[in-house]
């Protein structure tokens, strides 16, 4: 064994996270076993027979299943272990088989676009800054970190919207973008009218988690339902209504909102229609029929619901990066500006050109399928 190699396997070890509690020795012994059993893998098998070998992945498989079997085994210690041929056969092996059906053979629900290509590569890239970015920023402290906090978890939820589309899950994307688009409402709401009304939603959630009996006193529980009914009644609301106006009264933080037309405590003629976007609700309710498995799930048209979703993505994802772009500009000094607008200038483009060529390829599926309905 090579002393370099040795070395360069530790060192990746130690780029990785393994902890130094771990017998570094019996893992590259375990490794150069895995590399053995591939070759005789690859030999007998001709799906594998032109597969090379990542051995970043590889390691980890490695690692975190030798981490698991300690966890899980306590009375068998790792000088043990590290002795045992029969433990280093069956490590090798479960660690080759996860490897290679996990990452190399896994099963690809007819996938439309794959990560690399840009309708998507783009996307992540642009979503991987941003959360990368957002990292850099407290949150968890809702009376400070409201908007931080919000904006973070829309961009989370872009980013498993954007997966789930390159692993062919069309449908699961769709409607997991349903709770990216109530995200968004929710943000435009209270980005749009400020700290009034961000208070009253923080009140909200006290008034969920006590609605939950989350609070632990009952003496706080009551004191929060008398407050609770008593601004019920002062809207006109029943007692059969408690759970919207939970959800929903922070709407009331609101100038004017109950002059809005047609109001209701709800989502579609509450927060998204205050939020602006309106526009959205025959998609969101088409979402909402996915997400109840209707026959829309079940019979659905990959490729139709692929480019819905990513249109529809898309679109929260402009609406939520001029929020970012507002709050990270105001936070950074002028070099770090200009390198931002440098990047942006560049990607956003080519994902405006991307969203472009979907909203084409889209239209012209929208059509043959009214057709087809003709």
């Amino acid at each position: 064994m090579p002393m370099e190699e040795k070395t360069a396997f530790f060192s990746l070890l130690k780029r990785i996270g393994v902890p130094d509690s771990l017998n570094a020795d019996f893992l590259y012994e375990a490794y150069q076993a895995c590399i053995e059993g591939a070759k005789e893998m690859r030999g007998a098998n001709a799906s594998l027979a032109d597969l090379g070998i990542n051995g970043v992945q590889l390691v980890l498989y490695l690692v975190n299943e030798h981490s698991f079997y300690l966890s899980t085994h306590p009375q068998d210690t790792e000088e043990a272990l590290a002795q045992s041929d029969e433990y280093l056969s069956f490590l090798a092996s479960v660690s080759l088989d996860k490897y290679f059906t996990n990452e190399r053979l896994f099963y690809k629900s007819g996938t439309l676009a794959s990560r690399y290509s840009p309708l998507m590569s783009t996307l992540d890239l642009y979503l991987n800054f941003i959360l990368g970015m957002l990292s850099r920023y407290k949150k968890g402290d809702p009376e400070h970190t409201l908007i931080v906090d919000i904006l973070s978890k829309g961009f989370s939820v872009a980013k498993c919207v954007a997966e789930l589309l390159e692993g062919g899950h069309e449908t699961e994307a769709f409607s997991t973008w349903r709770t990216l688009h109530e995200n968004e409402c929710i943000l435009h709401c209270l980005v749009k009218s400020g700290k009034k009304t961000m208070d009253r939603y923080l009140r909200h959630i006290e008034y969920g988690i006590a609605f939950r009996s989350g609070l632990g006193s009952k003496e706080a529980t009551d004191a929060i339902f008398v407050e609770i009914k008593d601004n019920m009644k002062a809207v006109g609301l029943k007692s059969k209504d408690m759970k919207r106006y939970i959800e929903y009264g922070w709407l009331l933080g609101i100038d004017g909102v109950m002059d809005t037309p047609d109001f209701k405590f709800n989502f579609r003629d509450g927060v998204q229609k205050v939020a602006g976007l309106s526009q959205y609700s025959k998609v969101y309710e088409m979402s909402s029929e996915v997400t109840h498995s209707s026959p829309v799930l079940i019979y659905s048209k990959k490729n139709y619901f692929f480019y819905l979703t990513l249109l529809n993505l898309y679109e929260s994802f402009f609406r939520l990066e001029q929020i970012f772009t507002t709050l990270y500009t105001s936070s950074i000094s002028q070099q770090e500006k200009e390198g931002y607008t440098r990047m942006r200038k560049l990607y956003y483009g080519e994902l405006i050109a991307a969203y472009e060529m979907s909203k084409k390829i889209f239209a012209s599926l929208a059509k043959n399928n009214e057709k087809s309905q003709a």
